[in-house]
């Protein structure tokens, strides 16, 4: 493992730019960074504010952030980790950034009459669409009910697909594009859904508590953040508390559990020539870390 950039205040959402450099969010400091991948040095692209979380880029090559609106921040266990609303808080949205100027327009913030409360990640299909998961925020007291969107890269169209979901956070695609993940935080649970068009899902029947398949569940106290995708299907998903990846079967199960060295390793992607290369967010150490992993990763469609 290398650490690639460290002193990130809560770095997540780790994408490749067209330029070959790397981009993460800084979420405590509410900004999208680019980070060189040769010498490690850091600079910032845009100031959204708030809580920028998940990245992709577009078709259109500008970057796409889920900001989650914020949160309120404290010390635990002699490290700094994000908990509820904030008392500025304004609301979730999606933003477009252009890399070039640092640009940040609004695309959504509402459904409908139904605000956005903490969108957190974000994959692009090959029709130019992206889907995206709102977690919620959590208040001292009470926390919203989170669901699954999909939206038009324009600001034409967006729609609620799925609703509630408890705490869905990563989201990706398998490499047919014809299935949909999604990880529950606080269940440590991954779903899949079948995809029946653009925006359109078909459901399992119940048991399901919202028309997902189980393709796996964590056996002890771990919760789950972002994922990324391996070129031949497995699902990795990015391990709290007990810190790592846990890589996860399409057909069901646990492949394998790859540790890091941090309860708040958040996020993973893929690139390189051969796309073996593996960079990991480490949140709570404010790093980026580059590590060769053992299968190749999904060329994302953009």
């Amino acid at each position: 493992m290398k650490i690639l950039a460290e002193g990130l205040e809560f770095p997540e959402g780790p994408v490749l730019a067209p330029d070959g450099s790397l981009l993460v969010v800084e979420i405590r400091r509410g900004t999208l960074t680019r980070i060189d991948p040769r010498t490690g040095a850091t600079t910032i692209i845009a100031r959204p504010g708030g809580g920028p979380n998940g990245a992709a880029i577009g078709p259109d090559g500008a970057c796409y952030v889920c900001n989650n609106g914020g949160f309120e921040w404290r010390q635990h266990g002699g490290i700094r980790i994000p908990t509820f609303e904030p008392a500025d808080y304004g609301g979730g949205r999606i933003e477009r950034i252009e890399l070039d100027t640092g640009r940040v327009d609004v695309l959504y913030d509402r459904v409908g009459e139904h605000r956005l409360r903490g969108p957190n990640d974000i994959v692009f299909d090959a029709h130019g669409g992206f889907w995206f998961t709102d977690l919620g925020k959590s208040r001292r007291r009470d926390m919203d009910r989170g669901g699954i969107y999909y939206a038009r890269a324009d600001g034409s169209a967006i729609t609620e697909v799925v609703h509630p979901v408890s705490r869905p956070n990563g989201i990706g695609l398998s490499p047919d594009g014809n299935t949909l993940y999604v990880a529950e935080t606080e269940t440590g649970r991954l779903w899949a859904w079948r995809i029946t068009a653009p925006g359109e899902l078909a459901h399992e029947p119940f048991p399901s508590p919202h028309g997902g398949r189980l393709v796996h569940a964590t056996a002890d106290y771990r919760l789950f953040d972002s994922l990324a995708v391996e070129a031949e299907g497995n699902i990795c998903v990015a391990t709290l508390m007990s810190g790592g990846i846990s890589v996860c079967s399409p057909s069901g199960g646990l492949v394998e559990f790859v540790p890091f060295d941090d309860p708040y390793t958040t996020n993973i992607c893929f690139g390189g020539i051969d796309m073996r290369t593996a960079w990991i967010t480490l949140s709570s150490r404010g790093q980026l870390v580059e590590a060769p992993w053992p299968r190749a990763g999904l060329r994302l469609a953009h």
